[in-house]
């Protein structure tokens, strides 16, 4: 047990120093010298982790030891990102992050600590169906709703803004794992078939399909249609987890494409961004405002000038890039680091993404698999997104980078995430006990109450009929004598 230990934290220290490393040459370059603020905040923020990580120890002694350490190289990446575009901007959103980097640390401890069983997240499925609408739509409350880059997703108290969408997808997560475990085999059984596939009945979705309608016309009319994109794919994914229909998949994905075409004729900044994807290059395009394709355009320079190995961090020029920290930060560490930082910034998140994915394979409990699953795969769509975004993969989508793109409300709300999955995966590591649970125990001694008396009424019918069979026979018999 002490070797496993130390193997654990050995993960964590190594990703320490590497953070420690990175930032230390990124300011010997920029700066000259490291800030003391920057020191004392990062010390903070190391003592922080160290102490989550024996709060795991403690309170979730099986739960995985990957999906931490990744994290915190994750994070430290992008804030050294973020420290580096505030030398060429003279800002100070790094120092911000770090700040917003420790309280999502001491949330994430208090989740480790207090939610010891995920399960009771199950019975608050339509309080949390009601908590996700309703910061859903507080950006359109006048007053405290703020549209910042064509977009009203913001609410802001004074100079600071907060993204309640961050929180949204966790809130409407708790709800359709809890709705599709209670009602899974209703969704599975389904109902009539069309072309081939055995659709479900409207009165078992209905619910959800509401809530996802509901969901998708606020995020229309706020014009945040790369948050709708995910909620979608959150959708039809935890869909085809609990019914394991393969029908899903394909009406997914055909009314995903009806979206794409409609959303493109109905909203020019949609529209915008598809002429950009498809002629990044075209002069008119790229002198277009607004929508032109600048942006795009200058972040695919950065990544190429990066080549293979990067100009080397605090060395190339990431600021020319205009939301450079935010969404396309991708774009500003492709510069500096390379294609070789790029693919093991994608290996960390891909280390993450199948952790989950193997705890939601491993853990017995249908609605941990539900929740699991959604949650890994609304953050692996939504890094998808963001990097095909970048790469012209796909058109642009105006979602950030989990645990690297500038924002508190992204921050705290990928690191509760992830203490959530955290959480499962201790669940679904813990080893069986030797004894039978008291539930068990419980369940079989009904069965066999149940069992016993079936066969003492069984029983009892056979003595019944034997009784008439019987009397049957002694009548016969007498009825053969007073003839005789």
């Amino acid at each position: 047990m002490i070797a496993t230990r130390l193997r654990q934290v050995s993960l964590l220290v190594f990703a320490m120093l590497l953070s420690f490393i990175a930032f230390f040459q990124m300011f010997e370059r920029t700066a000259g010298a490291f800030p003391v603020k920057f020191a004392g905040m990062l010390v903070l923020v190391g003592v922080l982790f160290l102490v989550l990580w024996g709060l795991l120890l403690k309170f979730q002694p099986y739960a995985s030891q990957s999906i931490l350490p990744c994290v915190l190289l994750l994070t430290a990446i992008g804030t050294m990102m973020i420290a580096r575009i505030d030398d060429a901007n003279g800002t100070d959103v790094a120092f911000r992050q770090l700040i917003w980097l420790c309280v999502a640390l001491v949330l994430t401890m208090l989740l480790i600590v207090f939610l010891r069983d995920y399960r009771v997240l199950r019975r608050f499925s339509y309080v949390s169906m009601v908590i996700g609408l309703v910061l859903l739509l507080s950006p359109m409350i006048p007053g405290i709703g703020k549209d910042i880059g064509g977009a009203r997703i913001w609410i802001g108290f004074g100079s600071h803004t907060f993204q309640p969408g961050e929180f949204t997808k966790l809130f409407l997560a708790f709800f359709f794992a809890a709705y599709l475990f209670d009602h899974r085999d209703q969704l599975a059984v389904g109902g009539r078939k069309v072309l081939g596939m055995r659709l479900p009945r409207i009165k078992d979705t209905g619910p959800i399909i509401v809530v996802w309608l509901a969901s998708m016309g606020v995020l229309v009319i706020q014009q945040d249609l790369g948050t709708a994109l995910m909620f979608f794919a959150m959708f039809v994914s935890m869909l085809y987890v609990a019914t394991g229909r393969k029908s899903w998949v394909v009406i997914g994905f055909l009314a995903f494409a009806v979206g794409c075409v409609t959303a493109a004729k109905l909203f020019a900044h949609v529209e915008y961004r598809v002429q950009a994807w498809l002629h990044p290059l075209d002069p008119a395009v790229y002198n277009q405002y607004p929508g032109g394709s600048s942006q795009l355009v200058k972040g695919m320079f950065g990544m190429s000038s990066g080549g293979l190995m990067g100009t080397g961090l605090g060395q190339g020029h990431p600021a020319l890039t205009p939301l450079a920290n935010s969404d396309f930060i991708y774009s500003s560490l492709g510069e500096e680091l390379g294609l070789t930082g790029l693919l093991a910034i994608l290996v960390l998140y891909l280390v993450i993404i199948a952790s989950g994915l193997i705890t939601a394979m491993r853990i017995k409990d249908g609605f941990g698999k539900l929740l699991a699953a959604g949650l890994v795969f609304t953050m692996a769509f939504q890094v998808f997104t963001v990097v095909g975004g970048i790469t012209l993969v796909i058109p642009l989508t105006g979602l950030t980078l989990p645990y690297m793109a500038a924002g508190g409300s992204s921050l705290i709300a990928n690191f509760v995430l992830a203490g959530l999955l955290i959480v499962i995966s201790n669940a679904a590591n813990k080893p069986e006990p030797d004894t039978l649970s008291d539930t068990f125990q419980y369940e079989a001694l009904v069965a066999l109450g149940e069992r016993g008396r079936e066969q003492g009424r069984d029983q009892g019918r056979e003595r019944g009929q034997q009784g008439r069979h019987g009397q049957d026979r002694q009548r016969s018999t007498d009825g053969k004598g007073e003839a005789a």
